[in-house]
């Protein structure tokens, strides 16, 4: 198989227009409100969805430039193996977040604590479930000495085109 096509299903509509000084991480950016317009075909899918208090966007990085397999990730000055970061910059630029959904209006979700930036290609959204999405960990790698910066590092323009 060489290559994948997905259709995107939505745009993300946020209070960030520029990539620089995004904060890095949803979870670092708490209060950021926005909203998600799904594509009309798509809205259906969206049925039971407002059950939900938090959920997890999958979506196109399409403001970022080509990446590499060894990249200095926001949080760190040294190089580490791509699939090792939250790197946007990859060799398929798909980002993740999990934010609240505080409500549905038709096909408009109201979302609160993201870190994408507007006018970004939705590709999914998935429900998330404490029991299956939430992992006791023993290690997180050379994050464990970097964390500590989650709150007060904001996206610096490396990895836009």
């Amino acid at each position: 198989m060489d290559s994948l096509t997905y259709k995107p299903i939505g745009i993300v509509h946020s209070p960030f227009k520029d990539p620089k000084n995004i904060p890095i991480q949803a979870a670092a950016s708490t209060g950021a409100k926005g909203t998600i317009e799904i594509y009309v075909e798509y809205a259906e899918g969206l049925v039971d969805l407002e059950g939900f208090s938090h959920i997890m966007l999958l979506y196109h990085f399409h403001l970022v430039k080509a990446g590499s397999l060894m990249v200095k990730p926001f949080l760190d000055d040294k190089l580490h193996g791509v699939f090792a970061t939250r790197a946007p910059a990859r060799p398929n630029p798909i980002g993740i977040s999990t934010v609240k959904l505080t409500r549905i209006e038709g096909n408009t979700l109201h979302i609160q604590d993201l870190d994408i930036i507007d006018g970004t290609p939705l590709i999914d959204i998935k429900p998330y479930v404490p029991e299956f999405d939430c992992r006791k960990t023993d290690k997180i790698g050379w994050f464990t000495e970097k964390i500590n910066k989650l709150s007060s590092t904001r996206d610096d323009g490396r990895f836009c085109k």
